[in-house]
This record gives C-alpha cells, sequence and structure tokens, in this order.
C-alpha cells in the first residue's frame, strides 16, 4: 500500500501532461451530457410547407434518408430497402390498428364536446381526452353525434338484411384523471349493441393536429399489416411499406416478426421539462411474443442485425428487455429511451423524421447522437424532405450506431 502511494506521488511531469488530455476529455463529456439532457437542445425550426399533408402514392414512394455511418448518408427511395439490408437481417413490425378514437357529441346543455379515447380501463371504461374538459364534472352525460354535420344519418344493418336506425350512443364523466388531465368516462352501450361495431360508425380515425387539409382516406393511416385495434396513432414509419414490398424483402432473405404496441399518449405527448430526465412517460400496453423473441434470438446468433421499424418497436423491445434480457412480454411500459441508453435488443431503425422536443427525437438521438441527429434533420430540409407522420423516412445502419454502443 506504501510503495503503491509512492509511486502516485511521483508521478512525472511527462505523466502528469498526459492525463491532462483525457481530463479536458471527460470535461466535454460532462458537458456533452448536461446539453444532452436539455430539452432545449432538442429545438429546430421546421418550414410549415415541410410538413406533410397526404401521404404519397405508391407508399413505398416516399424518399429515405439512408445513415450509413457516423459520418455518412445517403438520399434513396424507401422501395430501395431490401438492397440496403442484408440476408439475415429482420425487421421488426408494429402490427396495431389505429380505432376510430375521436368522437363528437354534446352535453345536456347542447354544448359540443370533442373527445379523444385512448384507452379502455374496464368494459366500455375508457380514458379520453375532452375538448373543453373544464366543464365537464363528474356525472356530466355527453350524447354522441353519428355523423358530421350536413351528412345524411347512418342506419345499421341487421341480420335480415334491413336497416334500422343506429343505436344511440352516450356517456357519463366518472371522474378526472390527474396524470393526463383527461377524464374516465363510462359508456351506456344498449343492450345486443357492440362497442366495437358503434364506435366505428360514431367514431373517426384521429390525425395529428398538424394534419390540418389532407385528401388522406382512413385507410392510409394504417399500415397494410394493421391487425390488432388499440392505437389511437400510427406507427408511421411502416406507413411506407406495401406488400409488394414486404415481399420482396422475404425474397431477398430479411425475415420479418411482429410485436404490439398500441400507439397512445405517451408517444406524443410533448416534454415539458428542461431536464428532460424528470420526464415521465405515460405507459403504454405492448406484447412481445414468444416467436418474435426466439426469431430475433436466432437473428443475432446467426450474424443478422434487428431493425426496428418505427419507434414504437424500439420501445416494445427494449421495454421487453428492461430486465436485462429479451423476454416475452405481455403489459405496459413507461420506458424513456434518451441519450445515455445502454441498448440491449435493436441494431438499426426505420424511423419517421420527428416534432422538435419530442420524446421520440430523444430516442432516435439516443441511437445516433444528439448533434448528429440535428445535422441530418437540417440537411431534410435542406433537400425538401417531408416530414411527420405522412412524410418520409430514415434508415439507420447499425454501423452508424457503433461509436455510441
Amino acid at each position: 500500500m506504501d510503495d503503491a502511494q509512492s509511486q502516485s506521488s511521483d508521478v512525472s511531469t511527462e505523466a502528469a501532461a498526459l492525463l491532462k488530455p483525457n481530463t479536458a476529455s471527460d470535461m466535454r463529456l460532462s458537458q456533452s451530457s448536461e446539453i444532452d439532457r436539455s430539452l432545449s437542445s432538442y429545438d429546430y425550426e421546421l418550414p410549415q410547407e415541410r410538413i406533410a399533408q397526404t401521404p404519397l402514392e405508391p407508399r413505398d414512394c416516399s424518399r429515405l434518408l439512408v445513415v450509413e455511418s457516423p459520418t455518412h448518408h445517403a438520399h434513396r427511395i424507401f422501395r430501395d430497402l431490401p438492397t440496403l439490408l442484408r440476408p439475415g437481417d429482420l425487421l421488426v413490425l408494429n402490427n396495431t390498428r389505429v380505432i376510430p378514437a375521436r368522437l363528437y357529441g354534446r352535453k345536456s346543455t347542447g354544448a359540443p364536446v370533442e373527445i379523444l379515447l385512448l384507452e379502455e380501463r374496464q368494459k366500455h371504461s375508457w380514458l379520453a381526452l375532452v375538448k373543453p374538459g373544464r366543464r365537464l364534472k363528474p356525472g356530466a352525460k355527453i350524447e354522441f353525434e353519428p355523423h358530421p354535420p350536413g351528412v345524411e344519418s347512418p342506419t345499421h344493418s341487421l341480420n335480415s338484411g334491413e336497416t334500422s336506425p343506429l343505436p344511440p350512443l352516450s356517456a357519463t364523466v366518472l371522474r378526472r384523471d390527474e396524470a393526463t388531465s383527461g377524464r374516465l368516462l363510462q359508456f351506456d352501450v344498449p343492450p345486443g349493441a357492440s362497442f366495437e361495431e358503434l364506435l366505428v360508425q360514431y367514431g373517426q380515425v384521429p390525425l395529428p393536429p398538424y394534419i390540418t387539409d389532407t385528401q388522406s382516406l382512413p385507410e392510409q393511416y394504417q399500415t397494410v399489416y394493421a391487425q390488432i385495434p388499440g392505437a389511437i396513432a400510427a406507427p408511421t414509419a411502416g406507413l411506407h411499406f406495401t406488400p409488394e414490398l414486404l415481399e420482396r424483402c422475404r425474397q431477398q432473405g430479411i425475415k420479418q416478426a411482429s410485436v404490439t404496441l398500441h400507439v397512445g399518449i405517451g408517444t406524443f405527448r410533448p416534454v415539458e421539462v428542461e431536464d428532460i430526465t424528470h420526464h415521465t412517460m405515460h405507459g403504454e400496453w405492448l406484447a412481445v411474443p414468444q416467436a418474435t423473441v426466439e426469431l430475433i434470438q436466432e437473428t443475432k446468433a446467426s450474424g443478422g442485425r434487428v431493425i426496428a421499424v418505427g419507434t414504437t418497436v424500439v420501445r416494445a423491445l427494449e421495454g421487453a428487455a428492461a430486465g436485462g434480457e429479451l423476454q416475452p412480454f405481455s403489459g405496459k411500459t413507461q420506458l424513456f429511451i434518451y441519450p445515455g441508453y445502454q441498448w440491449r435488443v435493436v441494431d438499426g431503425l426505420i424511423t419517421n423524421f420527428h416534432l422538435p422536443r419530442s420524446s421520440l427525437l430523444m430516442l432516435v438521438g439516443a441511437m445516433i447522437g444528439r448533434q448528429r441527429l440535428l445535422d441530418l434533420y437540417q440537411d431534410a430540409i435542406a433537400h425538401d424532405y417531408r416530414f411527420y407522420s405522412f412524410g418520409d423516412a430514415m434508415l439507420i445502419l447499425p454501423p452508424a450506431t457503433d461509436r455510441l454502443n
């Protein structure tokens, strides 16, 4: 022990000089880490005209910014994807389906009310965002309108082939939800009626508020592989796939697997605290099946890469591996991924371009670095890429993440 102390105290001037760059490097890393934790560091200016209002047809003709390495990227078309991945790679898709979660109705006073369903808590009892919410006290009743103004009221098909007026749909406010500032609603479903069928008649597929002038059809806000209803927003990275493109990927030896994450308020709710580490994600329901876990394990064992199609797939896979190892999982995750995150499952990512200051932007920054990501966004703006849900896409290949792993 004394010898060690003696050697330590006799560090030569030359050795001390060699230590200085490391100290400076540590300081730079510390400063960089502080910047990465700052909400204002995830801001960027986007011209209004760059926000895509209507999706392109065919879906796979969108542009694709390919991040090939920490220093290089290329501009391609989404249909090029099979040539950009390798045989043995695995695409993981989110098979959630967007429900008609937006409803319009009136209070007993006649005042209009807009509802956005978030999640079902119990049978016919839903957590929802309401507008205006301040006046909707517990006990208030809402009568929903089955059609937009100016459109003839729909009818309900009977088994005999005849039609009858659509059964009424109403809900009662049970209480306020402190976590979301929403309301818990108990829907009054007439005997013999199906809430899911009524929702199709009364509800609308909700589009994000920045889509204000669209020519899109409801099915264009669903992936072609959407199966399990439950999302209130689409996993938009998957909107670029066509059945033909998925088949071309299979023919190239690129495998496919599915998870389910019902996109909810956790995905799109803005981060509002300057120190992002204090942000709390709202839980979202996910399921990672045994078959997908096994396929991921086989892929990695054979040298393939796991490519997540969308940030929701990232949250599902990494959430299912939160205990240290990927396992089949069904339940909720509140996982918040930002720079400094230690990746467990995902090797690469297909994603759209995200809103400033959003948790999604932070997730992608965790994969390639915040400054690198913002530089790529500036280049995408300069090259007239289309942004957000109906916009273009980015492919982050595994070599682009090497310096952070």
